[in-house]
């Protein structure tokens, strides 16, 4: 006689086989993580002061809106092209804008864009470091 058993179904799932996949899997990114090579970047530091090839050329905004090239006050399309000329002789030299903390924003970005329209292509802003 044999005897049949019958099968009853399950309503559980089994999570002993994912929980060892798991910690193999975390067991290999444990070993390899080291391994890998990070790109490496290098960030500016506070407070290190920045190398120019050449002199830099400073654009002043007062808080009147006028505009000063290397101490002379000029008026907007003088300061530009007293900066393209400079500019000519010396192809590596940057130009920066410095302007009174009263200053608008939207005034300052408008010199920006007077100067980049003049093909003045190295333009920055010029910081006071804390100290």
């Amino acid at each position: 006689m044999s005897r049949r058993r019958s099968r009853r179904l399950m309503n559980q799932i089994n999570v002993v086989p994912y929980i060892d996949v798991t910690l193999v899997l975390l067991v290999i990114f444990m070993i390899t993580a080291p391994m890998t090579n990070p790109g490496v970047v290098e960030l500016p530091k506070v407070g290190q002061a920045l190398k120019q090839a050449a002199a830099l050329v400073v654009v002043t905004v007062k808080a009147d809106k006028s505009l000063e090239v290397d101490g002379r006050r000029m008026q907007r399309d003088e300061a530009l092209y007293a900066i393209r000329q400079k500019i000519t002789k010396d192809a590596q030299q940057a130009v920066v804008i410095a302007a009174d903390k009263s200053v608008r924003y939207e005034d300052l970005i408008g010199v920006m864009d007077m100067l980049k329209q003049g093909r003045v292509e190295k333009v920055g802003l010029l910081l006071q470091p804390l100290k």
